[in-house]
């Protein structure tokens, strides 16, 4: 069933405009729209938006999110691994910033 734009934002916890930027950048489009002019998105429109919003989750720009999300599971997989390797620096650094911050507090 197709839901409106602001159906699958709520749906997907994304804002309006987070999804106009996903059809900006060609990710997603809409399924259609109502007699009245709203915006319509079907199943795989809602699940595709899930899905970038993963992405993003995990530190990608939808220009990155562009470029590999339709690629076979092998190249998504490398984006991933470097990607887990990106954010392990990454909490490696929270780390060391949290016992500073502890030592700092003695």
């Amino acid at each position: 069933m197709d839901m409106t734009l602001r159906e699958v934002c709520a749906e997907c916890e994304v804002t309006r405009r987070a999804v106009q930027g996903y059809e900006q950048h060609g990710l997603v489009t809409p399924s259609g729209r109502t007699p009245s002019g709203y915006l319509l998105y079907d199943e795989d429109c809602r699940k595709r938006i899930q899905e970038i919003k993963r992405w993003q989750d995990i530190g990608f720009a939808l220009k990155e999110i562009k470029e590999f999300i339709d690629a076979v599971p092998e190249t998504r997989n490398k984006v991933l691994e470097l990607q887990i390797y990106k954010l392990q620096e990454q909490q490696e650094r929270i780390t060391e910033l949290i016992q500073l911050a502890k030592e700092l507090m003695r």
